[in-house]
C-alpha cells in the first residue's frame, strides 16, 4: 500500500485530491466522487428516492463502503483525522469575492455534514486581501484546509499578472503565502503551480523554496507552463525535480492522469507524496473508487468498468443532484449538460443523440433520452483518454514589461486581475 499524505494535521489515504474547476467540481460533483471512493458500485445508489431512471424504476439508499482491510472506506473524518477516500476540494473562490461576502461566493464555501476535512482553494493577489480572506476562514470555521491557486493559466488572470504569471514576481509570492499562513490560525495552507510562464521563466523551483520559507505545508506541481495551457504532455521529470528540491514538505504530481494505473506510474516515477486528478475525472467520478483500489493494491480487476446502464444512472443522479443544488431542477439540468460529451466518450451513441442530451431540459426528458441508449453496451475500450482542454497557446498574455525583473514589483496589481475563473 502506497504510505498515506499528512497535510498538517490530516492524514489522507489514498493520497489523492481533487483538483478545482470552476463550474464543475462543485458540491453535487464532490458528493458524486466521495461515494465512489467510498466503495459505491452501484452506480444510482445513494439518489434520493423518486428519482428517475433510463429503466422507469426508482433508486434508493446508498452506496456500501468495500473495505477490504487495508483502507477506512466509509469517508468519515473529524477536523484532524484519517479520511480514507482522498481529499475533496472546492471550487475556486476569489479573496475578495469571499472577504465582501459575494452571495454566490458563499453558496461556494458551504460544506455538506459529510465533507470532513473541509478544503477550500482560494486565489488571490494582493497579499492583505488574501490574508483577510484566510483569517476569515479561521475565525469563522469555513473550512479545514486551505489551497492556494498559482496555476491558472486563462489569458483574463494572466495579462493582470495573476495565476500562473504571479510566481515570476518572487516578493510577491512570499508576501501572498507569508500572509496568508500567518492568518490562519494553525489551519494548513498548501499551494498549486505550474512550472513556470515558459520554458524560459520557469518559476517551480524557486517558489518552492519560498513556500518551504513561509510555512507552506505541502506543494502542488502541474507539469506544464502556462503557455502549454492544457496542451502537450505534462512533464513528470519536473515534478520529481520539485520533490528532491523541498524534501521538508509533500510534493503532489498533477497532469496527464486520466487513470488509476496513471495516478501509479506518477507516484512510481517521480517519488511525489501523493497525486491531484483534474481532467481525468471528467465524467468519471467512479475514477476516484479505481483510485482508492489502485493505491490499495488491489489490482485492475477492482477498477469500474460501467456499462452504458450504469454510466445513465450517475448522469441522472448528476443532474439530480444539481437541480438540489441550485433550487431549481431545469438549472440542474442545465447545468449538467456540459458534462455529457465527457460521460459519453467512447460510446456508440451517435451525433444526434449526443446533441439531443446536450439540450434536454428536465429529468424526465434526460432520462428518456438515456432509455434511448442499449444499457448493456459495455465499457468501451480506449475511453479513459483525454478529455476537457486539450488545447496550447503557446504565448501568454502577461502585463507589459512583467518579464523585465523577477524582483520588481512596483507595476503592482489590480483588483481586476480577480475574476471569477479557474484552472491549472
Amino acid at each position: 500500500m502506497t504510505p498515506p499524505l499528512h497535510i498538517g494535521p490530516h492524514t489522507v489515504q489514498p493520497p489523492v485530491v481533487l483538483a478545482p474547476m470552476a463550474g464543475i467540481t462543485n458540491a453535487p460533483f464532490r458528493t458524486l466522487c466521495r461515494e465512489f471512493a467510498e466503495g459505491g458500485r452501484g452506480y444510482g445508489e445513494g439518489a434520493p428516492t423518486g428519482t428517475p431512471t433510463p429503466t422507469g424504476a426508482t433508486t434508493t439508499g446508498t452506496p456500501t463502503p468495500r473495505a477490504n482491510g487495508t483502507a477506512d472506506r466509509t469517508g468519515t473524518a473529524d477536523r484532524t483525522g484519517t479520511t480514507g477516500r482522498g481529499l475533496f476540494v472546492s471550487e475556486m473562490i476569489t479573496t475578495r469575492a469571499l472577504v465582501e461576502r459575494n452571495a454566490k461566493t458563499m453558496q461556494l464555501v458551504h460544506f455538506d455534514d459529510s465533507e470532513r476535512p473541509r478544503s477550500v482553494q482560494l486565489y488571490g493577489v494582493d497579499p492583505v486581501t488574501v490574508g483577510k480572506a484566510v483569517r476569515m476562514i479561521a475565525d469563522e470555521d469555513l473550512a479545514d484546509h486551505i489551497d492556494l491557486n498559482f496555476g491558472c493559466p486563462v489569458p483574463k488572470v494572466t495579462r493582470k499578472g495573476g495565476g500562473s504569471a504571479l510566481p515570476y514576481k518572487r516578493p510577491l509570492l512570499r508576501a501572498i503565502l507569508h500572509e496568508a499562513v500567518g492568518n490562519a490560525g494553525g489551519l494548513p495552507v498548501t499551494m498549486k503551480m505550474r512550472k513556470g510562464i515558459d520554458d524560459g521563466h520557469l518559476t517551480y523551483l524557486d517558489a518552492g523554496r519560498i513556500a518551504v520559507d513561509e510555512g507552506i505545508t505541502a506543494i502542488a506541481l502541474h507539469g506544464r507552463t502556462a503557455a502549454q495551457h492544457y496542451g502537450g504532455t505534462a512533464d513528470w521529470d519536473a515534478i520529481a525535480r520539485l520533490r528532491e528540491a523541498v524534501p521538508e514538505i509533500p510534493v503532489l504530481g498533477n497532469g496527464d492522469i486520466w487513470s488509476a494505473d496513471d495516478a501509479l506510474r506518477m507516484v512510481r516515477e517521480t517519488g511525489c507524496d501523493g497525486v491531484v486528478v483534474g481532467r481525468g475525472c471528467l465524467g468519471r467520478p467512479w475514477l476516484f473508487g479505481d483510485l482508492v483500489a489502485a493505491f490499495a493494491g488491489e489490482g485492475e480487476e477492482a477498477y469500474a468498468r460501467p456499462c452504458f446502464g450504469e454510466v445513465a444512472r450517475v448522469m441522472l443522479r448528476h443532474a439530480t443532484l444539481l437541480g438540489e443544488w441550485l433550487g431549481d431542477e431545469a438549472r440542474g439540468v442545465i447545468d449538467f449538460r456540459k458534462h455529457v460529451a465527457w460521460y459519453t466518450k467512447g460510446f456508440s451513441l451517435g451525433s444526434q443523440a449526443r446533441q439531443r442530451l446536450a439540450v434536454a431540459a428536465s429529468l424526465e426528458e434526460l432520462a428518456g433520452l438515456l432509455d434511448a441508449v442499449d444499457p448493456d453496451e459495455p465499457w468501451p475500450h480506449g475511453a479513459d483518454g483525454p478529455r476537457g482542454r486539450t488545447h496550447s497557446r503557446n504565448k501568454v498574455v502577461l502585463p507589459e514589461g512583467w518579464l523585465d525583473d523577477p524582483y520588481d514589483c512596483a507595476a503592482g496589481i489590480g483588483a481586476e486581475a480577480e475574476v471569477d475563473t479557474s484552472g491549472g
